[in-house]
């Protein structure tokens, strides 16, 4: 897999982590490919996977500027949320290297 891809992977799983960690119950959370997510959040994540595996473009876009849109409707709106809310999460902690490290 090309080191784009696995970077995109990589912080959207960091940005899954985050809103599952500040949105859901500690007690519905599994452990599964070293992220400790609840069953919901797992399901995003490997949906996110799956479609920025596939993704025919190089280089990628970000989603919100890309004419194909690869997610369904109702997963692309959950992602939009993750990404919102993390981001602001990580901005709100002091995280800026996290986002820096996403844009650049």
């Amino acid at each position: 897999m090309a080191g784009d891809v696995e970077k995109d992977i990589k912080v959207l799983e960091q940005f899954i982590q985050v809103y599952c960690d500040t949105k859901h119950n500690e007690a519905e959370k599994s452990e599964k490919d070293g992220l400790n997510l609840c069953p919901e959040c797992h399901e995003t994540r490997d949906y996110s996977r799956m479609r920025r595996e596939l993704c025919p473009l190089d280089p990628k876009p970000a989603c919100k500027n890309c004419e194909v849109h690869c997610h369904k409707p109702d997963q692309r709106q959950k992602i939009r949320e993750v990404m919102r809310h993390s981001g602001m999460h990580l901005i709100k902690r002091g995280r800026i290297d996290m986002l820096l490290h996403y844009f650049f």
